[in-house]
């Protein structure tokens, strides 16, 4: 990945209020955190921390070595991490305990700059930004990767994939050069263009979250500072609105992650400028949002966020503070309220 990319951007939960401390929740849980290493990064690999019930944070190790691992996902006991940069990878982590992890393989990527991941199936797949292409890479019976079986491009003047993601039997990719959403169908490590919805010019779509009805998503547009509402029918998105996710008269601002609750309540989006997290209510059974407010993100380019498996919690990655907030969140309302802060190293991905 450049410096000019890092440097530029630089449903059965009960309707219960969370309160900072949940009884029910169980003992401490673990976060992998990932972060850049070269060359302007601070990281050393991949973090690895515990929260407890609170939600404060504590490191607990790294593992070293892995380069530029800026995105991260986990199936049970393996864990998958891209290495961003121009000649890209992806590795695949054994976790032997919860602060115990172990690097299986590293599989090049003929695509440049990986910024996102998902398995599907028996197949890890990769957004790669530099290239605007979707990389495919077989997962081995022990957890380690094959050689990739696939790589699929964009077209366009400057495509710049973004994110990928299973989606039922499709497999869903946002490219934030073209302005599109992409819909495959993947069979024996290859991809099939189904369809491509073309969102506004110049919108920037960088991520989507889904309802957890499935019928609508929530698509995070990083270049014009808004989100919009798409309805979802087998494969093919439909735009039916758009809002911005900022107050007015706040500062240039890029959206970076957008996730939804899984009580189908809130839509929630991290604004990289504004430096807030922006909470969304949803309405009419998914089909339209409205920004209901804009909390710090206690940081500075909050690049990322998650909810923890409760829901009661959220954490939120300060890329150029060098922080992970943590929040109670009302399941409510919707409501964030920070608890704690944690150092580290350019965090710019928390994995639960």
């Amino acid at each position: 990945m450049s410096l000019t990319r890092r440097g530029f951007l630089g449903v059965t939960a009960a309707s219960l209020v969370a309160t900072p401390a949940v009884a029910a929740r169980g003992p401490s849980r673990t976060l992998y955190l990932g972060t850049y290493t070269s060359p302007a990064g601070g990281g050393s690999g991949i973090g690895i921390a515990s929260y407890d019930v609170n939600g404060k944070i504590t490191a607990t190790g790294v593992l070293a070595g892995v380069e530029d691992p800026s995105f991260l996902v986990r199936r049970g006991q393996f864990l998958y991490a891209v290495n961003e940069q121009t000649t890209g990878g992806v590795t695949a982590v054994a976790i032997d305990a919860p602060d115990k992890l172990r690097v299986l393989n590293r599989q090049p990527n003929k695509g440049s700059a990986p910024c996102h991941l998902t398995i599907a199936g028996n197949y890890l797949l990769s957004a790669n930004y530099g290239s605007g292409d979707l990389a495919v890479h077989p997962i081995r019976p022990d957890g380690s990767l094959g050689q990739q079986t696939d790589l699929v491009e964009h077209e366009g003047a400057t495509p710049h994939a973004h994110q990928v993601l299973q989606v039922g039997e499709y497999i869903v990719a946002v490219d934030l050069g073209t302005d599109s959403i992409y819909t495959y169908t993947l069979a024996n490590g290859k991809l099939t263009l189904r369809y491509q919805t073309t969102l506004k010019a110049g919108a920037g779509p960088r991520h989507l979250a889904f309802h957890p009805s499935g019928h609508f998503a929530y698509v995070a547009n990083e270049l014009d500072s808004t989100i919009t509402v798409c309805r979802y029918d087998d494969g093919q998105f439909t735009p039916l609105s758009t809002l911005s996710t900022i107050p007015p008269g706040a500062p240039q601002n890029f959206p970076g992650e957008v996730i939804t609750s899984a009580n189908g309540r809130s839509v929630y989006l991290t604004n990289r400028g504004h430096n807030s997290v922006a909470v969304f209510t949803i309405l009419d059974q998914g089909a339209a949002i409205s920004l209901t407010s804009t909390p710090s993100c206690g940081g500075d380019w909050p690049r990322h966020c998650t909810l923890d498996p409760t829901g009661t919690l959220m954490f939120v990655s300060n890329q150029r503070s060098n922080n992970v907030t943590t929040f109670a969140v009302d399941r409510r309302t919707g409501g964030l309220t920070q608890t704690s802060s944690f150092s580290t190293p350019i965090p710019v991905c928390v994995s639960v």
